[in-house]
């Protein structure tokens, strides 16, 4: 099914991707419309334009295409599927995510990652192509977010404040410049063979998608970012 989205109220717009059973779904000229593909479970849905918060909210296995760039809160809480923007994501993109992947080519905005965690098998995974904004990963809890900075190799990829109250998974960047601003409760490190090799399938797909020199990526500098203390609250929100 393919629908002309144009100025269609958002609730109207997911009423029909919710009843629709086609495979594929294309919506052209979305203009900010909410909550797209919420708690989809399978399928396609391909976004030519740019799509409102929450895109992809409690995603549980459709993948989903936006040709464009997504506002704030992309993925919010999904648990599988995919995520892949042709260009920038805002603020909070895969917040609270616990499953599935988003790809970004281009830039994220603050609070990108925030609350991300993991359970058994189900280990989100987010990928910046550009730079991400200030609190990174914050309160990140389990995951993988990769920051592969490109066109900032020499600058910094992250702004302020990454991964504040981090207690678990591991926040990866791209860059030859070493992570600043850290909270005393993160401690980084430049990542070996065994830490790549983590991250090398995810970075390989994100190159599949944009079209990108894996090779030329993966072997560049990076740094990996993991949590000192099982407790960093006790540290952040008391005086002992």
């Amino acid at each position: 099914m393919r629908i002309q989205v144009d100025l269609m109220h958002f609730q109207k717009l997911n009423e029909m991707v919710k009843s629709c059973d086609d495979e594929v779904i294309e919506l052209d000229n979305c203009i900010g419309q909410r909550y797209i593909a919420a708690g989809k479970k399978n399928g396609s849905v391909i976004i030519n334009g740019t799509p409102g918060n929450a895109l992809g909210a409690y995603l549980d296995g459709c993948d989903i295409v936006v040709n464009g760039n997504a506002q704030d809160a992309c993925g919010d809480t999904m648990n599988k599927g995919s995520i892949t923007i042709y260009g920038s994501a805002g603020d909070a993109t895969g917040y609270a995510m616990r499953g599935g992947t988003i790809y970004v080519r281009e830039n994220s905005g603050y609070r990108t990652g925030i609350h991300m965690k993991s359970y058994m098998e189900h280990i989100p995974a987010l990928v910046i192509g550009g730079k991400a904004g200030s609190f990174l990963g914050e309160y990140q809890a389990g995951g993988y977010i990769v920051v592969l900075g490109i066109g900032y190799e020499n600058k910094n990829v992250v702004g302020r404040f990454c991964g504040t109250g981090m207690h678990g998974g591991k926040i990866f960047l791209r860059t030859n410049k070493a992570p600043w601003d850290l909270p005393a409760q993160v401690k980084y490190k430049e990542a070996d063979s065994g830490d790549m090799s983590e991250i090398s399938g995810y970075v390989k797909s994100f190159c599949e998608k944009f079209e990108m020199n894996y090779d030329e990526i993966i072997n560049s500098r990076f740094f990996v970012l993991t949590p000192d203390t099982k407790n960093p609250y006790k540290q952040l929100y008391t005086d002992n």
